[in-house]
């Protein structure tokens, strides 16, 4: 194999690797996929809370098991993880608006969780990998100004910012490059053309400025979702007025970003205590 194919088969592993199991599984509505996994780090509280949002190309084929890794080491690292499931593309109420009112009210449900578990929320952020990282500045988007056009659950929470780890940070863009065999025309139900409105709610570029800080993290190899998107969303975003830094990672793909035991590590635990101690 090529050294890029390598690199890839390597950082693919995370997927296969099992796991730290949460602490627990809560349903935040009545779907089999409306729950979450909460992890508790040791100690008395009250914890700040980081939202984490699997990616998958929003298809119900990908689950939230492989970010486990992720939620168990910022969990170890003294932050509690609320790793959100959600309705995806192929399931009943999935894709267009069902994701996106399931992130929303899996994280109003903080509140109501908050009630058992010794949560900080004065101190949330969101973060998701690939789809998720679309997800997680979609909530940010939603936390600051209601997108009405998806009828989603007002949070409840305020978003301290956002961490988009190569993450599908605008649909328009993703669409016209075919990303995921057209996962966002599949997630939204139509081109551009046939459902603009849709692509106006969901993308978070329509929705800049945010108005809460933004960490885009990316592989400069990653060949699923090219780091062009992060480039463009952060030079829109900056134009905007918003706090935003890209961080470009050299020699990286797509799948080391949720990978504790890669390089990229410490880059991704540095933009998430950043966010928490603006």
């Amino acid at each position: 194999m090529l050294p890029a194919q390598v690199q890839a088969t390597h950082e693919r592993q995370i997927l296969e690797r099992p796991a730290p199991a949460a602490d627990h599984r809560i349903p935040y509505g009545p779907e089999p996929s409306q729950f979450g996994d909460l992890r508790i780090p040791v100690g008395q509280g009250p914890h700040p809370v980081v939202v984490v949002l699997h990616g998958g190309f929003w298809r119900a084929q990908y689950d939230l098991l492989h970010i486990g890794h992720l939620c168990a080491a910022l969990t170890a690292a003294g932050l509690a993880t609320w790793s959100l499931e959600y309705r995806r593309i192929g399931e009943t109420g999935g894709g267009w608006p069902g994701t996106l009112q399931d992130v929303a009210k899996g994280t109003a449900h903080l509140t109501e969780v908050a009630r058992q578990h010794a949560l900080d929320l004065e101190r949330v952020v969101t973060i998701g990998h690939s789809a998720g990282g679309h997800l997680a500045l979609w909530l940010a988007a939603h936390g600051h100004s209601a997108i009405e056009a998806a009828e989603a659950t007002p949070l409840g929470v305020t978003i301290r910012g956002a961490v988009s780890l190569a993450g599908v940070v605008d649909l328009r863009r993703a669409a016209a490059l075919g990303l995921g065999n057209r996962a966002a025309e599949a997630l939204l139900g139509g081109t551009p053309d046939a459902v603009p409105e849709r692509f106006v709610a969901a993308s978070p570029r329509e929705h800049l400025p945010l108005g809460v800080p933004q960490v885009l993290i990316h592989g400069q190899n990653d060949d699923i979702v090219p780091i062009d998107l992060a480039r463009a969303y952060f030079t829109a975003a900056s134009h905007c007025g918003d706090q935003v830094h890209l961080h470009a990672l050299p020699a990286t793909g797509h799948f080391a970003v949720i990978d504790p035991l890669t390089h990229a590590w410490t880059v991704v635990e540095a933009g998430v205590r950043s966010l928490l101690s603006t």
